[in-house]
């Protein structure tokens, strides 16, 4: 006991480097992919099984479902007026796309329908991998297909914008004001734990996660601590307590069971982002946006960096926002039920 307690701090240690030195990068999610990197790097070089405590699991899955609630934003919303039927169909349509391609690498890896489809749900990545354990889906499997994912459309998007539609590809992103410390942990409490506790009264699936998500998602939309969110550092430090969690499960055969996958995996994140480019064009005719705005509003995953490529691209940041925080709400909030239904039809 006395010495598996004297290996945390020297994860948190390393975790917090590495994290340091992904942020400087540019990855997505930096503390989530620090932590997993360095819970994988430590379960195949010390062996023996670690797992984060319940009591720092459940909170850390609150923030994240807080964190997500706080996209919520109307005023992007309302600015879509009258397009909000194409943008409905075309979110739908991503989730169309995602599925079929769990469905596909499914079929063709013999990989179980949970895992597969979790893997290539177009939204939310650090949500989907909480969602993983409870809908009987192998969370390391989930989170190497959903870095996958993210890493393909993060290199993709800035990289079309330059050279495929002609716009300078920024790096910069929306620099807000926000509504203080005290206002943002405020808000993190609030939805944090009227979430949990909201939602294991109801029986909500992933009550942890969802359950804040909701009640983030209320408290933004109404206004409610106004621009208030989820503290940067308490934020990442659930990410890390995620990435921790699932990274220190794998082993030797896992990776190799990874690295099976990859290209398969890979194929089917291209052909979502070709299949998403498609939904872009009726989109961009329908919604009265350029292509390069629809492209952007329908690239499926890593809505930082999209963001941040739109900014810099001058393209048109309100109605990407708009979709892409769609996108990313109903992905994490139609998943579970779509899944079962899913996984259950299999057997």
């Amino acid at each position: 006991m006395g010495t598996s307690l004297a290996r945390w701090p020297a994860l948190a240690v390393a975790t917090a480097a590495l994290s340091v030195a992904a942020g400087a990068a540019g990855v997505p999610s930096a503390a989530l992919f620090a932590a997993l990197l360095t819970g994988v790097v430590w379960a195949l070089a010390a062996g023996g099984e670690m797992a984060p405590p319940r009591r720092a699991v459940v909170p850390a899955q609150a923030v994240i479902g807080a964190a997500l609630g706080s996209y919520f934003e109307l005023e992007p919303l309302r600015e879509l007026g009258s397009r909000w039927i194409p943008v409905a169909a075309v979110v739908v349509g991503t989730l169309g796309v995602s599925l079929l391609a769990g469905l596909a690498v499914a079929a063709a890896t013999g990989l179980d329908r949970p895992t597969a489809l979790l893997g290539l749900v177009a939204g939310g990545a650090a949500g989907i991998v909480v969602l993983s354990d409870e809908l009987g889906a192998d969370a390391r499997m989930v989170a190497v297909m959903q870095y996958a994912r993210v890493l393909v459309v993060v290199l993709l998007a800035p990289l079309l914008m330059a050279f495929a539609f002609g716009e300078p590809a920024g790096a910069g992103g929306e620099d807000g004001a926000g509504a203080g410390l005290a206002a943002d942990l405020a808000y993190t409490v609030a939805a944090g734990a009227a979430g949990v506790l909201l939602a294991r009264r109801v029986r909500v699936p992933a009550a942890s996660l969802l359950g804040p998500l909701a009640v983030g998602a209320a408290l933004t939309a109404g206004g409610v601590l106004d621009g208030a969110g989820v503290p940067g550092l308490v934020e990442e430090l659930a990410f890390a307590v995620i990435g921790l969690q699932v990274g220190l499960r794998f082993t030797r055969e896992t990776i190799r069971r990874a690295g099976r996958l990859l290209p398969v995996v890979l194929v089917a994140v291209l052909g979502m982002v070709a299949a998403c480019a498609a939904l872009a064009l009726p989109l961009a005719a329908l919604a009265d946006v350029r292509f390069a705005d629809a492209y952007l509003a329908t690239t499926p995953g890593g809505i930082y960096a999209v963001l941040a490529t739109a900014v810099g691209s001058g393209a048109d940041t309100t109605f990407v926002t708009a979709v892409q925080v769609l996108r990313v709400l109903i992905m994490v909030l139609a998943a579970p039920p779509l899944v079962r239904v899913l996984a259950s039809r299999r057997r």
